[in-house]
C-alpha cells in the first residue's frame, strides 16, 4: 500500500519468514517501505534513505545462497542486516561466519556493551528474539561489537563511519520489546527518514484494487467463518455486489463442535444471503483416512476444496472466463508455504497447494488480504463494520481439526532420556514428529515430554535448553498430571489414522477446553488455543495436548503461561473424557515450534 517509486526504506528479502514483518514495522513508524529480492536491490535506489536485509534460511558459506550486488554495500546508503542479513554484512566486509556451537531459538537476554546509534536508549540487558544456527564469530575490521548474548559473541555490530549495522536477533517481531526503538533509531537517527505513510483510505484503495482485478467476472469464496475469509468475503461483497459474489461454507467434517450452526446464525444476522452451505464431510474424510504425513494431508484437503469449487461452479452456471476464486489468504499463509521465492517451506497451507498455484498463475484467484497480518485484517474488518465477535475470533486453520489430529502409521516405543536432568525433571523422547521452524528452515522433529516440575518457568527454561542443544527436537510439553510419570513406562505411540471417532473425541476436548477457559475469565489473555490429539497411549485411550499461545501476527509466538492450577484442573476434567489417557501442555515458543503441531 505504498508508492513504490518514493519508498524511503528498501527491505531486501533474503528468504526469511519475517521479511514483510520488517516492512510492516517500518510503516507502523510512519515511513514508506518497499520489498525487493537481492538481485534487484540496486535497480532503483532513488529516494532510498536506508536498506534493511532480512533474515533467511541460507548459510553465507553454502552453495545456492542469495547473491547481493557489491554496489549495494558501496552505495553509501545506511544498511541494517537482520539475522542472516547480519551474517551477509559480516561476510561481505571480511568478518567470519560459521555454525554456532549452540543454536538459539526464542527469547534470549542481550548484553549491550555499546549503545551507539541503533541501540541508543536501551537498557544494559534486554530480552530479544533469536532464530539462528549460524553466527558471526568475529566482526569485520572497522566494526565494533555493540552487544552479545550467552551463546553469541557478536549479537550486534556497527561500522558507524560507514553507517553499517548488523543484529543477530529479530527487532521486527513483537517478542523483542526494544525492537521498535532499534528500528526507529535506524530510521530517524541514522537514515533521517521523514513521516510519510498512513493507513487512512486503506479500505477504499483495497476495494478499488478488487474492482480492477475482478472486472465483470463473478467471485466464488470459500467462507470458513474465520476472521480472514470472512473479512475478505465482506470486503469483496462491498466492493462489487452480492449478485456477483457467492460465499460457500464447506462442512469438511474437520470443524469444531457446533461451528457450522454458529456461523449460520452469524451470517444470517448480518443479512448475507449470498452464502451456500455444502456438506462435503464424507469426501474429505475418505480422502485422508489413510494419510499420516501432514504435508500430504494439507495437499489433499486443498485439492478437495478445489473439487467442491468446481462442482459449485457447474451448479451456479459459472462458465470459464466468468469467475474467479476468492480466498482469505494472509501473509503468513504465503510465507510459510515458501511463497516468496527464497523462503523455506514450513507447511503448505490449503490455499497454496499446486492446483491453487496454477490458478494464481492464470489470474483466476483474488486474494485481497495477502499482504496483511492477522491483527491488520482485524482492523480492516472493524473499518468495514463487521461485528467484534467475528473480527476478534481466535484463529483456526483452514484444514481444521485434520491438522490437529496427529497420526502414526506404526507402533513405536518411547525412550526415557536425561534431557531434563539439569532442571531436576524426568524426560522422554517420543517419536511423534511435529512441524517447527528453526533458523528459517522447516523442521519435522520429535517431541520431548517432561515431568516433575512445580512451575511453568522450570518447564519453559528446560524447553529452551532442549530445543537449542538436542538435535531432532523442536517441541517440548509436560505432563499436566504429575502422577502420570508413573505410567510412562507403559506408554507407546500406536498406529492411528484419522477417523470420525477420533475427530469427535478431539471436538469434545476442544469444546470443553474453550468453555472452561471462558468460564474462568482467561480467554481474553489467549491469542490462539489449539487442542491436539496424539496417538500416544498407556493402553486405553490417547493423549490430548494443550497449546495456548500469545501472538499478534502468527510469525512469532510465545507459549501462554496460564495459571498452573487452571491447567491441572482442566487436565483432570479432560482425563475424565472416555478415550483420554494423558494430557500435555506445550511450553515451546515459535520458533522453534510452529503454533500448530502440523
Amino acid at each position: 500500500m505504498t508508492d513504490k517509486s518514493q519508498s524511503q526504506i528498501l527491505v531486501v528479502n533474503a528468504g526469511g519468514q519475517y521479511c514483510h514483518l520488517i516492512a510492516r514495522r517500518v510503516r507502523e513508524s510512519g515511513v514508506q517501505a518497499r520489498i525487493c529480492m537481492p538481485e534487484r536491490s540496486v535497480d532503483n535506489l532513488k529516494n532510498v534513505k536506508g536498506v534493511i536485509i532480512s533474515g533467511g534460511p541460507n548459510s553465507v558459506y553454502a552453495d545456492g545462497h542469495p547473491v547481493f550486488p557489491d554496489k549495494l554495500f558501496k552505495s553509501g546508503i545506511p544498511l541494517l542486516g537482520i539475522c542472516y542479513g547480519h551474517q551477509v554484512l559480516a561476510n561481505a566486509f571480511g568478518g567470519h561466519v560459521e555454525p554456532g556451537r549452540v543454536q538459539e531459538y526464542g527469547e534470549t537476554l542481550l548484553e549491550i556493551i555499546g549503545q551507539d546509534t541503533i541501540l541508543q536508549g536501551l537498557k544494559t540487558n534486554e530480552p530479544v528474539w533469536m532464530s539462528h544456527g549460524d553466527e558471526v564469530i568475529s566482526a569485520p575490521d572497522g566494526f565494533q561489537v555493540l552487544a552479545r548474548s550467552e551463546n553469541c559473541k557478536v549479537a550486534a555490530m556497527a561500522n558507524i563511519k560507514q553507517k553499517l549495522f548488523g543484529v543477530q536477533f529479530h527487532p521486527e517481531v513483537e517478542h523483542t520489546p526494544c525492537g521498535k526503538q532499534i528500528i526507529d533509531n535506524f530510521l530517524f537517527k541514522v537514515c533521517g527518514c521523514e513521516l510519510d505513510w498512513e493507513i487512512k483510505g486503506l479500505v477504499s484503495r483495497l476495494e478499488q484494487e478488487i474492482r480492477n482485478q475482478v472486472g465483470e467476472r463473478h467471485v466464488l469464496f470459500f467462507v470458513s467463518g474465520g476472521v480472514d475469509s470472512t473479512v475478505a468475503f465482506a470486503l469483496c461483497t462491498d466492493a462489487i455486489s452480492p449478485e456477483r459474489v457467492t460465499g460457500i461454507f464447506v462442512d469438511t467434517g474437520f470443524m469444531r463442535k457446533g461451528e457450522r450452526e454458529e456461523i449460520e446464525v452469524a451470517f444470517s444476522e448480518k443479512g448475507w444471503n449470498n452464502i451456500r452451505f455444502v456438506d462435503a464431510s464424507k469426501k474429505f474424510l475418505d480422502r485422508i483416512k489413510d494419510v499420516s504425513n501432514p504435508e500430504v494431508k494439507r495437499q489433499i484437503i486443498g485439492d478437495c476444496f478445489l473439487e467442491v469449487q468446481r462442482e459449485q461452479e457447474v451448479l451456479l452456471g459459472l462458465s470459464s472466463g466468468r469467475w474467479m476464486l476468492g480466498q482469505g489468504t494472509i501473509y503468513p499463509d504465503t510465507i510459510e508455504s515458501g511463497g516468496n521465492g527464497k523462503a523455506a517451506v514450513i507447511k503448505t497451507h490449503h490455499n497454496r497447494v499446486p492446483a491453487i498455484e496454477n490458478l494464481i498463475k492464470e489470474g483466476l484467484v483474488l486474494e485481497p488480504l495477502r499482504d496483511f497480518y492477522k491483527d491488520e485484517v482485524r482492523d480492516i474488518g472493524r473499518q468495514i463494520g463487521l461485528p467484534e465477535e467475528i473480527v476478534s475470533k481466535n484463529p483456526f486453520p483452514g484444514p481444521g481439526l485434520a491438522v490437529r489430529c496427529l497420526c502414526s502409521d506404526a507402533n513405536h516405543k518411547i525412550v526415557e532420556t536425561d534431557f531434563g536432568n539439569t532442571f531436576g525433571l524426568k524426560s522422554w523422547s517420543v517419536p511423534i514428529c511435529t512441524v517447527g521452524v528453526q533458523g528459517d528452515h522447516r523442521s519435522y522433529s520429535n517431541l520431548v515430554i517432561l515431568s516433575g516440575g512445580n512451575d511453568l518457568s522450570t518447564f519453559s527454561n528446560a524447553s529452551r535448553k532442549i530445543t537449542r542443544e538436542i538435535r531432532d527436537t523442536n517441541r517440548v510439553a509436560f505432563l499436566v498430571d504429575p502422577k502420570d510419570d508413573q505410567v510412562m513406562k507403559n506408554a507407546y505411540v500406536c498406529r492411528k489414522m484419522i477417523t470420525k471417532e477420533r475427530l469427535d473425541l478431539l471436538r469434545e476436548a476442544d469444546a470443553f477446553s474453550a468453555t472452561l477457559l471462558k468460564q474462568e475469565g482467561l480467554a481474553a489473555e489467549i491469542w490462539q488455543f489449539p487442542v491436539v490429539l496424539l496417538p500416544l497411549t498407556v493402553g486405553h485411550g490417547e493423549t490430548i495436548a494443550l497449546r495456548p499461545v500469545l501472538s499478534s501476527d502468527a510469525m512469532t509466538a510465545r507459549h501462554a503461561d496460564l495459571p498452573l492450577g487452571f491447567i491441572r484442573r482442566l487436565g483432570q476434567k479432560l482425563k475424565a473424557i472416555d478415550g483420554v489417557d494423558l494430557v500435555l501442555y506445550d511450553v515451546t515458543d515459535k520458533p522453534p515450534a510452529t503454533i500448530e503441531w502440523e
